[in-house]
């Protein structure tokens, strides 16, 4: 009985969240209202905060920072004169509208509903949801790619099995974004981190170097521990808070017929030798999309950051090609263009919706809000003179706090990374301890701040299942993993502590 009521209070404290969300306006009007708070907020504190000092790790210098005021004339010729370039430069419009182009073909001529039938049939249906974890976990790899493919590919493959989209939207969204930095292998963030890290660490005169491998061991365990974690939430909280699914999305049921067997089998040789090239292209020794770093060494990394979406563009453009092709769904190049022309009418709402959130995001950059904000918390932080375990645990609850204000890993780290590695490496800690920690807070609440850049994206594709979907039911539907990635994850961090175990290759806890 006692099981069944904290069952009922949980559902209905998410339910009341959920409730009040969506009584508010429409998401896009909820961003230009905080946009317009942050207008007059910026106003105040741009009069009472004092400026404050802190050392960049990425500019390698001392910053001064100071709210900027929009209220007044200087800030109001800001506001029209970047109108336009804060919405044609918002990272994930590009990202999305451009992977959205070939994913448009292969959904228009089939590939999609076909394949996830063929999937399903052959699928255990008890490791469906671990699988779509796993995967979102894993597409860090890709950097953003995650966002605009397996997330809605979680939402159909949920549909599919005739579950509700929305859980398998959330159970992908969750490996993504609350799971961002755990992988089986290095990504992008590794070497991104522990640069800066580095960089700290010359600051404060430390004779010491942290290699981009210095956290493997530890998100290597951390991927496993999340994908259990996210599939017990989504089965046992999501899934049973949503109830079942009411919506108009049907997927079909059909009997799959030689045809698209055929079809299947096309698109997947099609897919194979675009693999191969892309695989030539990339990992050759002289590779062409290899280019020098500064160093002088060739890497993949200008391409992961640019070329990445184009050529996820053609990863299912090909593929559903072949499909459209062999089925008789694409006759002629008139096809593709329609195909790629639905899918942009299905962003329609989306692009409204990501005009109105990159003003506000941008806004709350420009005023310095949020930096400021960092710089308090890790201020705060560093006076409360806690060490050891106590202080760890403290720093991962400071900084999953500061990720709702400030989501960009690496500027927030910027600003952290020099105050908490070299006092913590005082205190006896090392810097890929300190790292590891920072990385947990700052991925746990990605999934639930509105000034994650995606977080408009995934409102789109819920309401793809249902139109009444808002910013209530998607942070009602994801605070279950917030909650329970971080209280996890600090779990796991606290057991490897104990036992002393290295976070990474010849990375120890302690100095």
């Amino acid at each position: 009985m006692k099981e069944k009521r904290n069952q009922n209070e949980v559902k209905g404290f998410l339910k009341t969240i959920e409730t009040i969300g969506n009584k508010l306006p429409h998401p896009a009007m909820i961003f230009l209202i905080l946009s317009i708070i942050v207008i007059l907020l910026s106003a105040v504190l741009a009069q009472v905060v004092e400026p404050v000092e802190y050392y960049d790790a990425r500019a390698g210098e001392y910053v001064t920072k100071s709210v900027v005021s929009l209220f007044n004339a200087d800030g109001l010729r800001y506001i029209f004169n970047n109108a336009t370039t804060n919405f044609t430069s918002f990272a994930p419009l590009g990202t999305v509208l451009v992977a959205m182009l070939g994913v448009g073909v292969a959904e228009w001529t089939g590939l999609f509903n076909t394949s996830l039938r063929k999937l399903l049939s052959n699928v255990n249906s008890k490791l469906l949801t671990a699988i779509v974890v796993f995967a979102g976990v894993m597409s860090n790899i890709a950097s953003d790619a995650g966002y605009v493919v397996v997330i809605p590919l979680g939402a159909l493959v949920f549909a599919g099995a005739g579950r509700h989209p929305i859980a398998g939207l959330a159970a992908a969204f969750a490996g993504v974004s609350g799971g961002f930095s755990a992988n089986l292998v290095l990504g992008t963030t590794d070497p991104l981190l522990s640069g800066i890290t580095n960089e700290a660490l010359r600051g404060a005169g430390i004779d010491y170097q942290m290699d981009p491998t210095g956290n493997w061991y530890f998100m290597f365990v951390s991927t496993f521990m999340l994908v259990a974690l996210g599939t017990w939430v989504t089965e046992n909280v999501i899934e049973k808070n949503l109830g079942p699914y009411t919506g108009k999305y049907v997927v079909e049921q059909e009997e799959i017929t030689e045809l698209q067997n055929r079809g299947l089998r096309n698109a997947g040789i099609a897919l194979l030798v675009y693999c191969v090239i892309m695989g030539l292209l990339m990992f050759l020794p002289n590779a062409v999309f290899k280019t020098p770093d500064a160093e002088g060494n060739l890497t993949l990394n200008t391409f992961l950051n640019n070329g990445l979406m184009p050529a996820m563009l053609l990863l299912f453009l090909v593929p559903g090609y072949a499909y459209g092709k062999t089925v008789g769904k694409i006759k002629s190049s008139s096809d593709v263009v329609t195909a790629m022309t639905e899918a942009m009418k299905s962003m329609g709402g989306y692009l409204v919706l990501a005009f109105f959130s990159s003003q506000f995001i941008n806004y709350f950059s420009y005023t310095n809000i949020g930096t400021i904000i960092s710089i308090k918390g890790a201020e705060f932080l560093e006076s409360v003179g806690f060490t050891g375990l106590p202080l760890i645990i403290s720093f991962i609850f400071i900084t999953a706090f500061l990720n709702l204000f400030m989501s960009s890993a690496s500027a927030k780290w910027a600003i952290m990374a020099p105050v908490f590695i070299p006092m913590m490496f005082t205190l006896g800690l090392s810097p890929e301890l300190t790292q590891v920690a920072y990385r947990i807070g700052d991925s746990c609440t990605n999934i639930i701040t509105p000034l994650m850049g995606y977080f408009p994206m995934i409102v789109t594709f819920a309401q793809r299942y249902d139109e009444e979907a808002g910013l209530g039911t998607l942070i009602s539907t994801m605070i279950p993993y917030s909650i329970t990635f971080l209280i996890g994850w600090s779990a796991l961090l606290m057991i490897w502590y104990l036992l002393g175990i290295p976070v990474g290759p010849g990375a120890s806890l302690f100095v």
